[in-house]
């Protein structure tokens, strides 16, 4: 059997072979240089002799260690942050300090550390990025150098960069506008994408477009780092994108682009304009709606039914809820139903009430809409029904939360869903936590401890009636990485509807084979590379498929052992100065 090759690792970091087959980085920096770059900061784990070659020499303590007490240091430390603020600064920190020591801590205590890198942590420092900032990381396209994008992504120090999350911080989680401060997203997701997806850190980057904000606590803050100008719009905001867009293409062909919280017409319009142009996805509106769907089919495997048997509520009509929606709709349909079927028996809600065709004037909501005739015989007060009414009328087994809303899923609400099913599928998934629709121990307790409940950000156990219900988190982190992973190794010229699907499938056999017995519907985040593994392997396998990949040799037989060898892993190598590099 024929082994697959690696694709190419970035120029900057780039190993090489001894005779004996051993991985050596050949540097030409030397002395404090070393030090001070991220990528080369090996630290006190510098043997002597590289700090003899190197220029090191006293300017390290005298003890060599190696990584894994330098992460026992560093966890030491980090215990000792007075709160998750404290933590994240200091995890950042420590990044900047150095990539592998960074990420060999994370990964050792993924399950700690996650909801201070990402959700719901990431969402005060993106608030706070201002007064926060200390180092630089990533790009930025501003509305003051959008006409030199191709000279600004030049100056990024990655050659091969494959993986790119960018955001214009328009919706930034729960939280809405947030400017210049949604950089903070785009750096917490890479590090899942390497820590979960086992991305290289060498081959990504975060980008912030900076197109203004319209919030004016930003616009009349002093010590604001972004543009101070109100949004940019219509025809000069496209102009911003393309050109980012263009230049990245011209250095980069081969780069995958993640759109991350953009407002929801936005966001479906940029996925538009360029998903067949570019490999790209957005993770608000096809992850969130993946993930959805995985914890959705694991439930539903718990209670021994059918996907296309559940009637289902979809409370928030933002870009992450009509995502949501799209995915149960396909998966209804996947599951038997026809396309007019699955409508009927969804109910998407946002501000004024359901969304109905022939009354919705926004077009991304239209595919979703359910028809007038469906709630034709149903007994409401006004012109629309509203969430009690379409509870009481519409009969749904499964309510889902997007609105951003907290304690919109009130006891009336959730006592309504109890009385349509003996198990309600209720998911309150906003984040942060601070805006979720409901409390899961909330939930348990309106329904008796009946409902199967998952949250988009984490929340303990809840202990009912001397039962402990474990509480799934619904995470993003449980398909992206694998998707991104899959498209950089498949070399994917666009990223399909039906690889995004896949990945939901993907992860909803991964929980129902190892916990389904246990009653989880999403596994536990501890588990999230092996998860991100499975789910690759099956996009893969769906990329090749459908034609997406560009490469001609991959082999079905030994996907996931590729995959698995592929998995970047925090790892110190020897460093040699490039005038002692000898040829083998």
């Amino acid at each position: 059997m024929k082994k697959i090759p690696p694709i190419p690792s970035s120029a900057y970091f780039n190993p090489k072979l001894d005779k004996n087959g051993n991985p050596f980085l050949e540097v030409k920096l030397r002395g404090l240089a070393l030090l001070r770059l991220a990528a080369t900061n090996k630290g006190t784990a510098f043997t002597n002799k590289e700090r003899i070659a190197l220029g090191l020499e006293g300017l390290l303590p005298p003890r060599v260690t190696n990584l894994e007490h330098q992460v026992e240091r560093l966890y030491r430390n980090y215990l000792q942050q007075l709160d998750d603020i404290a933590k994240y600064q200091f995890l950042r920190s420590a990044q900047e300090r150095s990539e592998f020591t960074f990420y060999a801590l994370l990964a050792d205590h993924l399950t700690e550390m996650m909801p201070i890198i990402y959700t719901p942590t990431v969402g005060k420092a993106v608030q706070q990025y201002s007064s926060l900032y200390q180092s630089p990381r990533g790009i930025t396209i501003s509305a003051e150098n959008a006409d030199r994008a191709e000279q600004v992504i030049n100056n990024y120090p990655w050659d091969d960069v494959r993986m790119i999350v960018v955001t214009d911080s328009s919706a930034i989680l729960g939280i809405g506008d947030q400017g210049h401060g949604g950089l903070a997203i785009c750096i917490g997701k890479l590090a899942l994408y390497t820590a979960g997806g086992g991305v290289s850190p060498f081959h990504t980057m975060p980008v912030n477009l900076d197109v203004g904000t319209n919030r004016k606590e930003l616009l009349d803050d002093p010590h604001y780092l972004g543009i101070q100008q109100p949004r940019l719009h219509g025809e000069k905001y496209f102009e911003l994108v393309d050109n980012f867009v263009n230049a990245v293409y011209t250095r980069w062909p081969k780069a995958i682009i993640q759109w991350e919280d953009f407002a929801k017409n936005i966001a479906f319009e940029v996925l538009e304009r360029y998903r067949d142009k570019i490999p790209c996805f957005n993770d608000d509106i096809q992850g969130t709606g993946a993930v959805v769907l995985a914890g959705l089919l694991s439930a539903c495997r718990r209670k021994g039914e059918h996907l296309r048997d559940q009637r289902v509520v979809v409370s928030g009509a933002g870009a992450g809820g009509v995502g949501v929606a799209n995915a149960i709709r396909d998966g209804m349909v996947k599951d038997g139903l026809t396309d007019q079927e699955a409508r009927r028996r969804l109910f998407v809600l946002d501000a004024h009430g359901l969304v109905m065709e022939g009354i919705t004037t926004d077009s991304y909501k239209i595919p979703i809409s359910q028809y007038q005739d469906t709630c034709a015989d149903w007994s409401i007060e006004g012109n629309i029904p509203n969430l009690m009414e379409v509870i009481d009328n519409g009969k749904p087994t499964v309510l889902i939360g997007l609105t951003g809303i907290h304690g919109l899923f009130s006891r009336p609400i959730i006592e309504g869903m109890a009385r349509n099913t003996g198990q309600p599928i209720i998911f309150p998934l906003s984040n942060p936590t601070s805006n979720c629709e409901a409390l899961p121990a909330d939930i348990i307790e309106w329904t008796k401890g009946k409902a199967i409940v998952a949250s988009g950000s984490p929340f303990a156990n809840v202990a009912y009636e001397d039962q402990i219900f474990v509480i799934g988190q619904g995470n993003n982190a449980f398909v992206f990485p694998g998707l991104g992973l899959a498209s950089i190794l498949g070399g994917c010229k666009r990223i399909t509807n039906e690889m995004v699907l896949e990945s939901a499938y993907a992860l909803a056999d991964y929980t129902s084979d190892r916990h389904l017995q246990e009653g989880l519907i999403f596994p536990p985040i501890d588990e999230l590379q092996e998860v991100s593994i499975k789910v690759a392997t099956r996009v893969l396998i769906q990329a090749m498929a459908d034609s997406s990949t560009t490469r001609d040799d991959l082999n079905m037989e030994d996907l996931e052992d590729y995959v698995r060898s592929q998995f970047w892993k925090p790892e110190h190598i020897p460093f040699v100065p490039s005038s002692e590099v000898i040829e083998y």
